[in-house]
């Protein structure tokens, strides 16, 4: 099954123009990307739980946190509804930035956090002690934070924007 599927993919790749490949590669390197976060978090012993009864909440809770001091009309502005993280790209919100923000991350203490995706769906990953920045390279915009909300880590679907971290100490 592996190899009829694989000489199919080839076929369709061999009948493509050299410009198209280039889409190709980067749907497939996508896809690779989320593979990769889907198999090596459970593998570190993380215990990953959606968080249905409180999830609104938390969301409330994220924006409140880090977001409180912006005004309702620059969030609109901003495009904040959909991409809270234009607060760090716009430059709202003072953060770190790319390396300096993935070593921020890496250094947290990390026992359970709080992982919300792009439609604000919440999960909790217990056990999480072994995360590290490079764990969230899924090329998909995703906001992690500890239970207290102290402190944020947002990774973003822009190679050029992010990741960043915020620490209200």
């Amino acid at each position: 099954m592996n190899r009829e599927i694989r000489e199919k993919i080839d076929r369709i790749l061999d009948g493509l123009p050299e410009d198209e490949l280039n889409q190709v590669y980067q749907t497939a390197a996508c896809i690779h990307r989320k593979y990769l976060f889907k198999a090596n978090i459970p593998q570190k012993g993380v215990k990953i739980s959606l968080v249905l009864a409180k999830g609104q909440e938390i969301v409330t809770a994220w924006d409140n946190a880090f977001a409180s001091q912006i005004s309702d009309e620059t969030k609109e502005a901003i495009y904040h509804g959909p991409y809270k993280w234009h607060i760090f790209s716009y430059g709202k919100q003072d953060c770190l930035q790319a390396e300096m923000a993935r070593k921020a991350f890496d250094s947290k203490a990390k026992d359970a956090v709080y992982v919300m995706n792009p439609s604000h769906s919440v999960f909790l990953y217990e056990h999480a002690a072994d995360l590290v920045a490079a764990d969230f390279d899924s090329g998909e915009d995703r906001y992690i934070f500890d239970r207290h909300m102290t402190w944020t880590y947002v990774v973003t679907h822009e190679e050029m924007c992010g990741p960043y971290f915020y620490s209200l100490k």
